[in-house]
């Protein structure tokens, strides 16, 4: 072999070492690169990821901030409308408290009552008042009942109140009292199990 050919041969041999060493690094960056893209896009997609759920996240929690809001607004106007009612309903029952006040049942209701507070007294003293808008009806109870009654400073709807001093007792069987009581436990309760 000539030197010419040895040149050859080397240069040949050179060649091809450099072409495998190029292609194998341009394979190794390849494989590099479609790593790099792959982590890429693994670390875009899982980015994408959370942002999606923190503004799902974000959504849902303004959506039940709107909800919580708007179930407050009809809460409260449930309860106004509660309100109206009732009282539409107390106005009602208390005009038709006055009118039971005028009829005769009102003074065998009176009558009763004051029998009740004479049994509870027993031998004790007892005083027993009318209401104050009960004055016209005073004489006629104190001859029915036979019993000294009293008219009482305060107007309470109709009624009585009587007291046994030696005891401290207070016997309020006051109309008012007792639409007030009934005004203050007064709930609606509605829908298809109350009706």
């Amino acid at each position: 072999m000539t030197i010419d050919e040895k040149l050859e041969h080397f240069y040949q041999t050179s060649v091809e070492a450099a072409k495998e060493k190029a292609a194998r690094d341009v394979e190794a960056h390849k494989t590099a690169l479609a790593e790099m893209l792959k982590e890429h896009k693994e670390s875009r997609n899982s980015s994408a990821e959370q942002e999606i759920k923190a503004e799902t996240e974000n959504a849902r929690r303004e959506i039940n901030k709107a909800l919580s809001a708007e179930m407050i607004t009809l809460k409260r106007r449930y309860s106004q409308k509660q309100n109206q009612l009732a009282d539409r309903l107390f106005a009602d029952v208390k005009s038709r408290i006055e009118q039971f006040t005028a009829t005769p049942e009102y003074l065998d209701y009176l009558a009763e009552k004051i029998q009740a507070a004479r049994d509870f007294a027993g031998e004790d003293e007892l005083h027993i008042y009318l209401s104050a808008n009960d004055s016209g009806k005073l004489e006629t109870m104190t001859r029915r009942t036979s019993f000294p009654l009293e008219l009482s400073r305060d107007s309470f709807m109709g009624g009585i109140r009587a007291t046994i001093p030696g005891k401290n007792i207070l016997i309020d069987n006051s109309l008012l009292e007792n639409f007030n009581a009934e005004r203050e436990e007064f709930k609606f309760d509605g829908g298809c199990m109350h009706e």
